[in-house]
């Protein structure tokens, strides 16, 4: 089994320009904030595959591949959530070149491999944390969970407090003559 590897110095694997290799790591990613929840990496331990070659002009090119999850509260009824997904995110570092070819998680030659698998998970995660594709919510009236309350669920419309004073108006019957 590998060992936790969260940063990598890049030089020390010694690299002629065009070589490549692949590295099989563990590191553990950040937990994660979602829309104001925190949500964790499960497992902790991520076992990542890493590809890295040497590219002329000593830059980077980096690929990391793994299956990784998050688990915390629903984005609908926050009841337990768990989403997995499979990552695959690729990085370029060119010194000297355009801004767009360095690598954020790349710095004197030390790969930040935690930061990068962190972010690349994110970015992988669906728009919406969900229990399940089809979860209901909370109702937007009492706060109960739709998916424990089931289709008799409801709540009578509001009166409109502007028409407040029509009802109490008395309607007498006509007289007759």
């Amino acid at each position: 089994m590998p060992l936790r590897t969260d940063t990598l110095a890049l030089p020390g694997l010694q690299l002629s320009p065009g070589e490549g290799r692949r590295l099989d790591l563990i590191t553990a990613p950040a937990p994660l904030e979602l829309g104001g929840e925190r949500y964790r990496v499960v497992p902790q331990l991520v076992p990542i595959g890493l590809e890295l070659s040497l590219t002329t002009g000593s830059g980077y090119a980096l690929r990391v591949r793994f299956s990784a999850g998050v688990e915390g509260p629903c984005m609908r009824c926050l009841e337990a959530a768990v989403v997995t997904v499979d990552v695959d995110a690729r990085e370029v570092s060119q010194p000297g070149g355009v801004e767009e070819l360095d690598s954020p998680y790349l710095a004197d030659g030390v790969l930040d491999i935690s930061a990068w698998s962190h972010d690349a998970l994110a970015l992988a995660l669906p728009a919406t944390v969900l229990c399940r594709p089809d979860c209901a919510g909370l109702c937007p009236e009492c706060g109960a969970n739709l998916n424990a309350a089931g289709a008799e669920h409801h709540h009578e419309p509001p009166r409109d407090p502007r028409l407040q004073a029509l009802s109490e108006i008395v309607v007498k019957p006509p007289l007759d003559r």
